[in-house]
């Protein structure tokens, strides 16, 4: 028996020093330059294969079927939200790449004029989950920001890339509608759900109202400062300052903080109000973004807020309390503030943990799905419309 506890013993000491060893190096084997993803001069490869696979998929109609298919099993809101990030996407890398333009383009126009068609046919539950018709929109008619915002996105992106008369009128009138309502709410938001406001939504709201502005020359300053006023002093949660992530109509907090929301509404802020946006990105970095032996991951809320596990966050890992949804949109965050760093640490876990495939020239991840891998494309290629849109010079 003491020989036996001593071999034991012997093997838990040799497991100690393994682990001491090898844990620390074993990101190394996972680890890339950070300039093979992302290029200020030019579109890294990887963005390129990456962008090669979701052009596919709007090329071939059977593919493109089946994947939306598998996402609007889980959520019919990620078949939108894939559509904007692509669009986001697209419209950074024909700026960055005008001999390429006419090809993004195109795939950006099929992806609107097919959003559009979809909300005409069959309307914005389409995009929605289920419960939006369990209750009752405070305001009336009925809409959902979730929907105006992105489509308004889109479209206005498309728009500083090259503007189209067709869009442009589209444009105006679906910001004039988003305007109205959002300043009829005590607090400048409308709602993406019955009595629900999403931070994520009404943020992308206010970057859209801002490309449009550039774009047409009318001027809705002071309702966006009125909006940033009331956002700091009404819907920043009192633990962390960090804005929550949905409200009341009225403006009472629904959710507090959360990853799956505050990353993307720091590249939102990026373009409104610069100084709150890197004042947000340090807060939830501080609250929510990890590395640990050079894996970096994020959490879905700070040690003040736990919310409920749900679609957005993902499957929550215990113990260090990953999220797949707040990591993933951890990119755009740290990209957006360029914190190289962060950035390089969270590939790291990527091609670790996402399990990267290349075939053809196109580039996807097998433990992703279409809008995390958008999600990731416009991390890697964000920043030519916002500083073009910021530098106010229209071409």
């Amino acid at each position: 028996m003491r020989s036996k506890l001593k071999h034991i013993g012997l093997g838990l000491v040799a497991f100690i020093i393994a682990s001491a060893i090898w844990l620390p190096i074993v990101h190394l084997f996972f680890r890339q330059d950070s300039s093979e993803y992302f290029n200020k001069k030019a579109i890294s490869q990887k963005a390129k294969k990456l962008a090669a696979w979701h052009i596919q998929l709007w090329n071939d109609d059977e593919l493109r079927k089946y994947e939306l298919q598998k996402m609007r099993g889980s959520n019919a809101e990620w078949d939108f939200m894939g559509r904007t990030f692509l669009v986001l996407s697209l419209a950074n890398m024909a700026l960055q790449e005008p001999e390429s333009q006419e090809q993004y383009l195109k795939v950006i126009d099929q992806i609107i004029d097919d959003t559009l068609l979809v909300e005409k046919e069959l309307g914005m539950y389409q995009f929605l989950m289920p419960y939006a018709k369990d209750s009752y929109f405070v305001q009336k008619p009925e809409r959902s920001q979730f929907i105006d915002g992105e489509i308004a996105l889109m479209i206005a992106v498309r728009c500083v890339v090259d503007r189209k008369s067709e869009y442009m009128n589209l444009l105006e009138q679906r910001i004039n509608v988003i305007v109205k309502r959002m300043e009829k709410s005590p607090v400048l938001s409308t709602e993406s759900y019955p009595n629900e406001c999403w931070m994520f939504c009404n943020s992308a709201a206010l970057a859209a109202i801002k490309i449009s502005d550039y774009l047409s020359g009318a001027n809705h300053n002071t309702f966006i400062n009125e909006w940033l006023t009331i956002a700091k002093k009404r819907l920043v949660d009192p633990d962390t300052g960090i804005l929550v992530s949905s409200y009341t109509y009225y403006g009472e907090h629904l959710d507090g903080p959360e990853g799956s929301s505050i990353w993307f509404v720091i590249n939102c802020l990026m373009l409104v109000d610069e100084e709150f946006a890197r004042d947000q990105y340090e807060r939830a970095r501080k609250e929510l973004g990890r590395t640990i032996m050079g894996f970096g991951y994020a959490r879905e809320w700070p040690d003040s807020w736990k919310g409920p596990i749900d679609i957005d966050s993902g499957p929550i890992i215990p113990v260090l309390n990953i999220s797949a949804g707040s990591s993933g949109l951890a990119f755009v965050g740290a990209s957006s503030s360029g914190d190289v760093e962060y950035l390089s640490s969270l590939l790291t876990t990527l091609n670790f943990a996402a399990f990267p495939a290349e075939k053809d020239g196109c580039l996807k991840y097998c433990a992703s799905n279409q809008v995390g891998d958008a999600v990731l494309l416009y991390s890697l290629v964000l920043g030519p419309v916002w500083e073009k849109v910021k530098a106010g010079v229209l071409k």
